[in-house]
């Protein structure tokens, strides 16, 4: 296969610290490579310098791009030595970027199709209606059902599926040559993972389109990509095909990686199963009002049931898993559960009716939570120790100051923070610290109340896998230590499987199937389980 894309020596800098220290790789017309690695690896940076988006960075090096049909000439253009009116001409014709969250990259103020057609009119000189036409014709071409309604919609209006899908026709409307793929499929359920990467596949063949995709999920390069780069620290450790990288990996960073799947702690304790349970729910129902259309929406309100009618219960020291797609109802149920929501049916904490609100604030300590993104769960404007301690200002309000800041102190040594390895630490700010290490503070306010059940909402799918690892492993290690009962949202099956003892498959608010996690996932009933069962095993 002839060579599209000759990466030579690159160096990326921000203010004379240099990120990406002079790496080199290639990628061939029609070939998928995935650039691999944990968060400050590099790898977003690398991409990014190709088209010039960092405009602090001091790039270096050479990026070759082979000169397409009708652009004469025959010699390769070096990305990095063009001017900025030529890499215009560049950006999205050439070379097209789906950024990683498109909820940002979309512009929240336009419909989509009308973002969609701008790039059309841009480059390739259509009439406005020309443009719509076509990005009605491209949504349809990403598989979104009723295109023509889709079109007039804003991005907020669509899931996150279908702003996903709006991102690969817009990345395409010019049908590049190169796309650059940065995580595309990370804030995605499991389910629309494999359809976004089968998307991806199917639209490369089509059009002939190389892919350069940017993650750190490996069952999507095995299941994707033609070969792999791993990159550590702004190098380049490892590269070559898929099945021998993975096969045989030659860099102790590439078998770290590999090996950072999730894993049932061996030393598990199994749950008091013959004690009252810590959390029991009958007919648990939630109940949104929705607006009606036309003029009957003046007078009253629909209802949409977000949860219907679900009974559960949770053991002291057992982990029930709620397992199901974006919309199921599982994160509607875990405020329920935390009283944040009003609900229908009946609700025990502890053996004890549960409303949440101020009645049941000598309740609150005993049911904590932890969120799925610690970065925007924990305020910026609030020290770690005021953070973490806040809640012994309801809960403990007797302690003076220096008690508080032992218990303070003390909860953050018991997930692995402590002042030997942050000078200053209960001084600092969330942005100070990585995302794992918020995390850990996440789940010290929490700890330091000392509660019975903690509501997991996707505790770990915003972090890299050995990260993600590392959480797992001192959530079971509290668990085991402490007793503690988790209630556990997730779309990732793998986590389930190394977390829940039972599990619960949501779908519409309701659940389908209920039982042992080992009986659920090996031997499924429903057809949505076996469904998301085997996209687990495809990704």
């Amino acid at each position: 296969m002839s060579k599209l894309l000759d990466v030579q020596d690159l160096h990326v800098a921000f203010g004379g610290k240099e990120v990406v220290h002079g790496i080199s790789f290639e990628l061939a017309a029609g070939e998928k490579l995935a650039l691999v690695g944990e968060s400050g690896s590099g790898k977003t940076v690398t991409a990014l310098s190709l088209l010039r988006l960092l405009p602090d960075a001091d790039v270096s090096g050479r990026a070759l791009f082979a000169p397409g049909e009708g652009q004469g000439g025959g010699q390769p253009r070096d990305l990095l030595g063009l001017s900025e009116r030529q890499l215009r001409g560049v950006r999205g014709k050439d070379v097209a970027m789906i950024f990683q969250e498109p909820m940002t990259a979309l512009n929240p103020l336009f419909p989509v199709g009308d973002q969609i057609a701008e790039v059309l009119e841009l480059h390739e000189a259509m009439s406005s209606a020309a443009a719509h036409e076509a990005a009605v014709q491209l949504l349809a071409e990403t598989g979104i059902p009723d295109p023509k309604r889709r079109a007039m919609a804003f991005p907020h209006q669509l899931s996150g599926g279908q702003r996903q899908r709006a991102m690969i026709a817009m990345a395409l409307a010019c049908k590049p040559r190169l796309l650059l793929a940065d995580e595309p499929t990370t804030a995605l359920d499991v389910t629309l993972r494999v359809q976004i990467l089968d998307l991806l596949d199917a639209l490369a063949a089509r059009h002939g389109m190389s892919v350069l995709i940017i993650t750190h999920d490996l069952n999507l390069v095995k299941r994707f990509a033609d070969r792999v780069a791993v990159m550590e620290n702004g190098h380049i450790v490892e590269q070559g095909r898929v099945a021998e990288v993975f096969g045989a990996p030659q860099h102790a960073y590439t078998r770290k990686l590999i090996d950072s799947r999730p894993t049932r702690d061996p030393a598990e304790v199994a749950p008091r199963t013959a004690e009252a349970p810590v959390l029991k729910a009958q007919g648990l129902r939630v109940i949104y009002p929705v607006p009606l259309p036309g003029i009957r929406g003046w007078f009253s309100k629909g209802r949409f049931v977000a949860v219907q009618g679900a009974d559960l219960q949770v053991r002291p020291g057992e982990t029930l898993g709620i397992v199901g797609e974006s919309g199921s109802g599982k994160s509607t149920l875990a405020l329920a559960v935390l009283g944040l929501l009003p609900h229908e049916g009946a609700l025990q904490v502890d053996g004890q009716g549960w409303s949440g609100g101020s009645a049941n604030r000598a309740l609150r300590r005993f049911v904590q939570v932890v969120f799925q993104d610690p970065f925007s769960s924990l305020s910026p404007r609030m020290t770690i120790e005021e953070i973490v301690g806040e809640g012994l200002t309801v809960h403990d309000s007797t302690l003076v100051e220096a008690q508080r800041r032992e218990r303070v102190v003390q909860a953050l040594a018991e997930v692995g923070l402590g002042e030997s390895q942050f000078p200053g630490l209960l001084a600092r700010y969330p942005h100070e610290f990585s995302g794992g290490q918020r995390q850990r503070i996440a789940i010290a306010r929490a700890l330091i109340v000392q509660p019975q059940l903690l509501v997991l909402d996707e505790p770990t799918s915003a972090l890299d896998v050995t990260i993600q690892k590392q959480v797992l492993a001192l959530l079971q290690r509290l668990q085991r230590e402490r007793g503690l009962s988790y209630l556990l949202i997730t779309h990732d099956v793998e986590v389930i499987r190394a977390m829940a003892h039972r599990v619960m498959v949501m779908k519409d608010g309701a659940v389908l199937e209920a039982g042992e996690v080992d009986r659920v996932l090996d031997a499924p009933q429903d057809p949505y389980t076996r469904k998301l069962v085997a996209a687990a095993l495809d990704v």
